[in-house]
């Protein structure tokens, strides 16, 4: 199935997960998973939250940014792929000066 990100409208997601300012994101949810193409503005952030029944694989695709993971932090660039497993915390920070544009797949489990 693909998936065309380019036509499809962008939604303003504020304060998404307890974060910072707006998280513009083109979603699909299908057939059990969530797929995401994301834009943090600078000073952005998803909100620190808990994956429960899913994980998360996150991939950069400009900017820069951080993620902040159970206890520790992980510098992102370009081409970057973070993966946070069930039962583990994340939040998304765009600490750069450009946007930072992602995407992210949260495959849901049964």
């Amino acid at each position: 199935m693909k998936i065309d990100f380019a036509h499809m409208e962008e939604q303003a997601l504020e304060h998404f997960k307890g974060g910072e300012k707006v998280t513009h994101a083109k979603l699909v949810n299908e057939q059990g998973a969530r797929i995401m193409h994301g834009r943090l503005e600078p000073g952005a952030s998803i909100g620190l939250h808990t994956h429960e029944g899913s994980s998360e694989v996150i991939y950069v695709l400009s900017g820069t940014g951080k993620v902040l993971y159970d206890d520790g932090e992980e510098a992102l660039v370009p081409g970057d792929c973070h993966f946070c497993p069930e039962g583990h915390a994340h939040s998304l920070i765009n600490n750069g000066t450009e946007d930072l544009i992602f995407f992210a797949v949260i495959p849901l489990y049964a």
